[in-house]
């Protein structure tokens, strides 16, 4: 369907589509963050938990959605897909479950968890390129080979209808939402929650805002928005992979041109400060992409001053060994990691003082690097690093002023 004339889902068809993808998906809870209320003067904080979702993610939404709409034909020669996560397993378990064949590609380096789910839900999972432009481009060749039915991720009429399902079930659960926040990455959701929520506001007679929260290193709607129309940007590393698209859709850049309010950004640190909140005090996994809505709150990238807000946690799947590094950096971003190089006189006893004077600034050691060997040092003098557990920035420099007044060099002080 060409962008020019693209006319979103009805309000109607929205609900329709409820009803439809209400045969696959759980409705998923939405929960109130009191501590998120607190922290950000918001009247009240809710939390749309897609994390929850079979298959863990809002994808299948979508994925189910189109799937349903295709012709008996067009399920004969079954489904043909490429993700590194979430839409994969959408696709997979809504084939599986209609008794359609589906085909996944995922590139080389996919998370094993990933990879293993798309498997489990019966999908032939072919492992092609180191990215997913090149799963892409060979899933779109094996649809031309073999007549498989491609099913796009995002920039699609049905998965759009799909994925708004999620901001029906949001309204009708608290229609109080004065503003609406979700994650962008190439559109899909952004653009269903957008045009569901706006037209169920207007139909409502209510004012409603609608929020997208970009990761900044893939923040590709806001060139779009200046140039007019979808511009394509050379995105850089991020933890919220699941966002990291370098280019909006067509057709979910027309709804978002329509239908969204603010496009704001947040930074990898922002994300991982979230997702270490969301474990702590909302007891919620929820993966980096995710969490991009929570981030810009707690940021401050959103004004949420006595407003109603609600953020959709948009998935789940995280890679356990990602999620160990992203709660490390998360604890540093919150400055509650604190690396300290303190200069020494090279005598004994040294290395027990600091450590005594640390736990009297009730800090906890974690680690501790030792050298007398770097060439800025001088020669009388070792460098000790000390990794420390702190409560926070407040803390920390409680706990270097202590080890300052006592008469120790502090050569730099950094969260890490």
């Amino acid at each position: 369907m060409a962008a020019d004339n693209y006319v979103p889902p009805t309000l109607e068809r929205f609900q329709d589509t409820l009803a439809v993808v209400g045969a696959a998906v759980q409705r998923t809870p939405l929960v109130t963050s009191h501590f998120l209320a607190e922290t950000i003067d918001a009247q009240q904080v809710y939390l749309k938990c897609e994390n929850l979702q079979r298959t863990g993610s809002y994808k299948l939404r979508g994925a189910y959605n189109h799937i349903c709409s295709l012709s008996e034909q067009q399920r004969s020669k079954g489904v043909v897909a490429a993700s590194a996560g979430n839409h994969a397993q959408g696709v997979a378990y809504a084939a599986k479950r209609l008794g359609i064949k589906a085909t996944i590609f995922m590139p080389l380096g996919v998370a094993l968890p990933k990879l293993q789910a798309t498997r489990n839900y019966g999908a032939n999972v072919q492992l092609v390129g180191v990215s997913v432009e090149e799963s892409l481009a060979a899933a779109k060749a094996f649809a031309a080979d073999t007549g498989a039915h491609f099913v796009p991720p995002f920039d699609d009429d049905d998965v759009i209808a799909g994925q708004g399902t999620i901001a029906l079930e949001m309204l009708q659960d608290a229609p109080e939402i004065t503003t609406l926040v979700a994650p962008i990455g190439g559109g899909g959701l952004i653009s269903g929650v957008a045009a569901a929520a706006k037209q169920w506001a207007a139909a409502n007679g209510r004012q409603l805002r609608v929020i997208g929260v970009h990761a900044e290193n893939a923040a590709a709607v806001p060139p779009s928005l200046a140039a007019g129309h979808p511009v394509t940007i050379e995105t850089k590393p991020t933890i919220a992979d699941g966002i990291a698209v370098a280019r909006p859709g067509t057709l979910n850049f027309e709804v978002i041109k329509d239908f969204v309010d603010e496009v704001v950004t947040v930074s990898d640190d922002d994300i991982a400060r979230a997702i270490v909140l969301m474990l702590e005090r909302s007891k919620m996994l929820v993966e980096p992409a995710g969490a991009a809505g929570v981030a810009a709150l707690l940021s401050g990238k959103i004004s949420a001053t006595g407003q109603t807000v609600a953020t959709v946690l948009s998935g789940g799947n995280i890679d356990p060994l990602l999620l160990q590094r992203v709660i490390g950096h998360g604890l540093a971003a919150a400055s509650r990691y604190l690396k300290l190089r303190i200069l020494l006189p090279d005598r004994p006893g040294q290395l027990v003082r600091t450590a005594e004077i640390v736990a009297g600034a009730n800090a906890n050691v974690v680690e501790v690097i030792h050298t007398r060997h770097a060439t800025d040092l001088p020669i009388s003098d070792v460098e000790l690093e000390l990794h420390i557990e702190t409560r926070g920035a407040e803390h920390g420099r409680e706990v270097t002023a202590a080890l300052e007044d006592a008469g120790y060099r502090v050569r730099a002080v950094a969260s890490y």
